[in-house]
């Protein structure tokens, strides 16, 4: 999270990632509303430009040229970045509902989902065809689709499209022009169904019957005044002239037909049109809910009704922002009205183009030119980001800025407390005597008398814009210190700082922190006994734990044994990856990936660690991987063989290392290296060698397994879920003077 300089006042709540929103967000990283948190709910991190579709099924452009990353974006509009579904809104209590988040306050809510096709009324199509929107999931399967083409050239194949309209027509000649480049032609077949009687409707006659007879040229079987009745498994049935129902086969069948919207937006409350699309008045805002904005194919816009294109939500981006900051700050808002024409460039698949607008039509190989420049264009705006400098806001109203105390006057609220901790329904076990819902000074905890207690602390500085992502990974970074010495997790003490904000918006914070965190501490078993909260700049969040071991259970560093296999459980990489996140210079799915990797405890790995009779064992964390590895090696006659190939990295942790980028602490893991690498000076010239001191947040715990035990051990971490487990060294035999530790590197 990025330090707030003003208490959050308002919350401005966006349901999407769609064109509209992803103007919005840029604008108003560069016309920041001091007071006014962002939070952005999208169920993905990467939005398809829609522009770039069809062009990026002929493979004439990648995944990274024609999607939208939303991670750095949410980074520059200082937004908060939830990765997940909206599948309802309380309009009543102001909170979105979450497929896997706790409700989200807001304020003011605006939504841009896009839209899906309409297939309800045709028997089988909603369970056997494949709907072209949401795009990022028919982009998914089409992926898969060439993988599949691609692993059996000599297989014929297939493909029926639904939807004769430029959507259709276009995705047709470019799903051709991908195929060709795999398969010969005789081994493909294309057939693109359209109800009408001929082709794009809404344009000039010409421009569908020159695309009728390109589609024919190159072998696309057209049929037209045709009524798809029923989809089967493979199976297309129509009816023909002759009233007799007709059935082709077809490997795959893309739905690409009238859009509708889904179905909870008009269960919420908020007033649709009869397709359940969002009416909204030239503001933009919902003609029956003020305070909730839409845009793009979801909204319908009642007194300009237009096409659900996406030119319509583009064009929508700039007043959305711009009346976004007016309603904050109570200036009247503007009106937008679109415009009732707009160019088309309809590409057909060899990057040539046929420009449409009303009665103007024109084939040329230099539009798609035109189009390329435009759409690279507009999508260079999302790509070249970087850090603005403060600067004071304009058009903002004056907010509260008063003095915040330190000392215990910092703390926050019994009242919001209070009401936190009762919407967490915390379950204490049986062995709490006094714990969180108890108002004594201290909790008063039950403990075994075979057990010995372990306890441990850490606590750091959000390093993702979701409080609730960041509570889970807390707690599984806190908890690995405790699984690293083959305890079970017994109680936690929390000690948060919350951004200043006023009573509500601290409450929300915190409720999404503790959720997060209190999920984790459920899923093993600990309890929630006590805390200490504070108000800061920025959000920060740490436990003080403690666990019960048995004593000849314990795990200790210094258990080394000859022989010995040692095992790491994920990847490296977290340091270097969120260090370059914060210069806007990573993807969103490399940080997606980190996430995951730090939202996987380390406790069903500690177990087999025990169970296959692990005589060492560390968490790697802040030192690096060398810097804990050295905190086990005991002063006897024993070294370590590193071996750098089997260390498994994070999908652009290399990358970001490459750019030199490297986390704060990264250059004091780094000097110790000459002392205790007896190779260093040929292992440093490796790339992968910078990887051994990177600082991990919720990282790998690192355990030595006798060796005849290694290879069953690992099969066991990775049938798991442990999947970038691996072994990365062996113990060996010191020699005298000799270092201890080598590098392995062919």
């Amino acid at each position: 999270m990025e330090a707030v300089n003003q208490p959050i006042v308002k919350e401005i709540v966006f349901i999407g990632g769609g064109h509209s929103h992803a103007i919005a967000l840029k604008l108003l990283g560069m016309n920041p509303l001091p007071g006014v948190r962002l939070t952005l709910i999208s169920d993905r991190t990467h939005t398809p430009y829609s522009g770039m579709l069809p062009a990026y099924v002929a493979g004439f452009y990648s995944f990274d040229e024609t999607h939208i990353d939303l991670r750095p974006l949410s980074r520059f509009a200082n937004a908060q970045l939830y990765v997940d579904r909206a599948i309802g809104i309380d309009l009543s209590n102001q909170k979105v509902i979450c497929q896997s988040h706790p409700p989200v306050a807001f304020d003011y809510l605006s939504i841009d989902i896009g839209s899906t096709p309409n297939k309800i009324s045709v028997k089988g199509a909603q369970e056997y065809t494949i709907p072209v929107k949401p795009v990022a999931k028919f982009l998914a399967i089409w992926n898969q689709i060439l993988e599949k083409v691609a692993e059996n050239r000599d297989q014929p194949l297939t493909i029926s499209l639904v939807g004769g309209g430029a959507g259709g027509v276009e995705l047709a000649l470019n799903m051709q022009t991908r195929l060709l480049n795999i398969l010969p032609k005789e081994k493909l077949t294309i057939n693109l169904f359209h109800r009408g009687e001929k082709l794009l409707e809404n344009h000039k006659n010409w421009v569908g019957k020159r695309l009728e007879t390109i589609l024919i040229e190159r072998g696309i079987n057209v049929y037209l005044k045709t009524n798809v009745k029923e989809v089967n498994h493979q199976k297309l049935i129509y009816d023909s002239d002759l009233n007799t129902d007709v059935i082709v086969e077809s490997d795959y069948i893309f739905w690409v037909t009238q859009a509708s919207a889904q179905s909870w937006l008009k269960s919420s409350g908020l007033l649709t049109d009869l397709d359940g699309f969002i009416l909204v008045e030239d503001t933009l805002q919902s003609v029956s809910h003020p305070h909730v904005f839409a845009t793009g194919d979801i909204a319908t816009m009642v007194n300009h009704p237009r096409p659900k294109a996406g030119v319509f939500a583009v064009r929508q981006g700039k007043p959305l922002f711009e009346n976004i900051q007016r309603i904050v700050l109570g200036k009247p808002l503007k009106s937008f009205k679109p415009q009732k024409e707009y160019l088309s460039l309809i590409g057909t698949g060899d990057k040539s183009a046929i420009a449409s607008r009303g009665f103007f039509a024109l084939e040329s190989r230099l539009l798609w030119n035109f189009k390329d420049y435009l759409d690279t264009d507009f999508m260079q705006r999302f790509s070249s980001l970087s850090p603005m400098k403060a600067t004071k806001p304009k058009l903002v109203e004056k907010m509260t800025d008063e003095m915040r105390c330190a000392g215990c006057g910092s703390k926050i609220g019994s009242n919001v407390l209070r009401r936190v901790l009762k919407r967490l329904q915390v379950i204490e076990g049986e062995n709490i005597i006094l714990g969180i819902h108890s108002p004594d000074d201290a909790a008063v905890v039950k403990t075994p008398k075979d057990k010995l207690m372990v306890h441990t602390i850490d606590y750091f500085p959000s390093l993702i814009n979701d409080p609730f992502l960041f509570g889970q990974i807390t707690v599984n970074h806190c908890l690995n210190d405790l699984f690293a010495m083959g305890a079970t997790a017994d109680t936690a003490l929390a000690v948060v700082t919350i951004p200043y904000g006023n009573e509500d918006k601290l409450e929300e914070t915190l409720y999404q922190l503790l959720s997060g965190a209190q999920k984790i501490l459920q899923e093993t078993q600990t309890s929630l006994i006590g805390g200490h909260t504070i108000e800061g700049k920025e959000l920060a969040f740490g436990l003080a734990c403690n666990g019960l071991v048995s004593q000849d259970k314990l795990l200790r560093k210094d258990g080394l044994e000859l022989g010995n296999v040692l095992i790491s459980t994920k990847a490296l990489g977290t340091g270097t990856l969120f260090a370059a996140d914060m210069r806007y210079l990573t993807k969103g799915r490399w940080i997606d990936n980190a996430i995951e990797s730090m939202l996987h405890s380390n406790e069903a790995a500690s177990k087999i660690f025990l169970e296959y009779g692990a005589t060492a064992c560390t968490d790697i964390s802040g030192f690096g991987l060398l810097g804990h590895l050295l905190e086990m090696i005991p002063k006897r006659k024993m070294r370590i063989e590193l071996d750098l190939n089997g260390i498994p990295v994070l999908d652009g942790a290399m990358e970001a290392l490459a750019m030199g980028i490297t986390s704060s602490l990264h250059l004091q893991n780094l000097e110790a290296s000459n002392y205790y690498i007896s190779n260093f000076k040929a292992a440093m010239d490796f790339p992968k060698y910078h990887i051994l001191f990177d600082p991990q947040t919720s990282g790998s715990l690192l355990a030595a397994i006798p060796a005849e035990k290694a290879n069953e051990c690992l099969k066991a971490l990775q049938l798991a879920g442990y999947q970038n487990s691996s072994m990365i060294g062996k113990v060996i035999d010191k020699e005298q003077n000799n270092q201890p530790i080598v590098i392995k590197y062919n």
